[in-house]
């Protein structure tokens, strides 16, 4: 996250699982503030849950992702970021990224 602008990484909110139990560390090394979901509250963290269901069309809750390639991984970031969003105006992750990173600091 470091290499953001810093307008871009005000924070972070998660959920309750354990691969945030260094969440201090994080925040320290990235300067970044992490906040917690209330437990069984995923409309807390809107975009998350849409995420993972995006996911689930090419990995089904449960796979071992450990079985992927980085290669593999990195080909489906790159198609759900090319992806258009309706909530983006049906542009693309990708796209409204760009224009942020394009418009300064």
């Amino acid at each position: 996250m470091t290499p953001l602008p810093t307008r871009l990484r005000r924070s972070v909110t998660w959920d309750q699982g354990v691969e945030m139990s260094r969440h201090d560390e994080f925040t320290l090394a990235a300067g970044v503030s992490v906040y917690f979901c209330e437990r069984a509250s995923p409309w807390q963290r809107g975009t998350n849950e849409n995420t993972n269901g995006l996911l689930r069309q090419y990995f089904p809750k449960g796979t071992d992702l450990r079985v992927h390639t980085a290669a593999e991984l990195t080909r489906t970031a790159a198609e759900l970021n090319s992806r258009p969003r309706k909530i983006l105006g049906w542009e693309t992750p990708s796209q409204q990224l760009d224009r942020l990173l394009a418009s300064g600091p």
